[in-house]
């Protein structure tokens, strides 16, 4: 199911793509978009995931890290993917205040997730562990791919746009530019959304599944929430086309409106977690006084 969605969302954007390139150069530009657009899906396939850790300022943490801190992460990662019957993927950082993460890759062999060192430095080790689980579902679920060939596509579909502003005058004139400008990114973002919600939900519950406690990834849910509406994720606000891919919306520093969020209501989801939890019979007690203080942990 997941190569499904992953081909029907390619030519959707793909769709969107050509749409764009018609406005701008009749049916040569629609020509030229669907050449551009077959070559970047074939590039995205096997790049996608250098390209997104590449803008969002990854940082990989090797065996020999000299951060203490940085490998146990990377070995509660390794840990994290085993209960899930997963190959070990590469772990990543992000130089930002704001607490998120993610995870890339086309398939589970070639899978990378990726940690905030904002998520590292205010969560506790248990909701560190739970948003990890978190990632590691959308490994397994093989949603990765289409996360990341989204973020890819849909980027380049707004930077199309913007050259309708300088090239497609002739044919669109000024106010049909600056239509495309405005609803081609639109139309892209309402692609990502028809996938998105449903998806977090499931990876919700498998991670919960994985790392033992459903409770952990509610907790951690919290904190996320708070931290993305109090700081700003600088390579998120500069890649806006690759904001679903986190755990929760890192572009929610700007308010960003609930509509037209990639992500479902995070009370929504702790809520869900909460019931779950009660059906596992896991205390809340777990979730209110973790074992490991927040901050760095080693």
């Amino acid at each position: 199911m997941g190569t499904l969605k992953t081909f029907t969302l390619l030519a959707a954007l793909t769709a969107v793509f050509m749409v764009v390139g018609y406005l701008i150069g009749g049916v040569m530009g629609m020509a030229i978009a669907f050449v551009v657009a077959a070559g970047m899906n074939i590039f995205s396939w096997w790049n996608a995931d250098k390209i997104v850790l590449r803008m969002q300022g990854a940082k990989e943490v090797t065996p020999d890290h000299a951060s203490p801190m940085m490998r146990t992460f990377a070995n509660d990662v390794a840990h994290l993917a085993e209960r899930a019957g997963l190959p070990a993927p590469r772990v990543y950082v992000i130089e930002t205040p704001q607490p998120n993460a993610f995870a890339t890759g086309r398939n589970p062999d070639n899978a990378a997730v990726a940690a905030t060192t904002g998520l590292l430095g205010s969560l506790s080790r248990e909701e560190v562990a739970g948003v990890m689980a978190h990632e590691l579902a959308h490994v397994q679920n093989r949603d990765t791919l289409t996360m990341t060939v989204t973020a890819t596509i849909a980027g380049a579909i707004g930077m199309l746009a913007n050259f309708a502003l300088f090239f497609g005058r002739e044919r669109a004139g000024l106010i049909g530019s600056l239509a495309i400008m405005i609803f081609a990114p639109l139309a892209a973002g309402l692609v990502q959304m028809a996938i998105s919600r449903s998806r977090e939900y499931e990876a919700d519950k498998r991670g919960a599944e994985i790392c033992g406690n459903p409770l952990w990834l509610a907790s951690a849910l919290q904190k996320i929430e708070r931290g993305a509406r109090a700081s700003i994720n600088v390579n998120a606000e500069r890649n806006p086309a690759m904001a679903h891919m986190y755990i929760a919306n890192p572009l929610s520093g700007r308010g960003a409106d609930g509509l037209f969020s990639t992500h479902p209501a995070t009370a929504n989801r702790i809520e869900a977690l909460r019931r779950m939890a009660a059906e596992m019979g896991v205390s809340s007690e777990t979730a209110d006084a973790p074992r490991h203080q927040a901050g760095p942990w080693g």
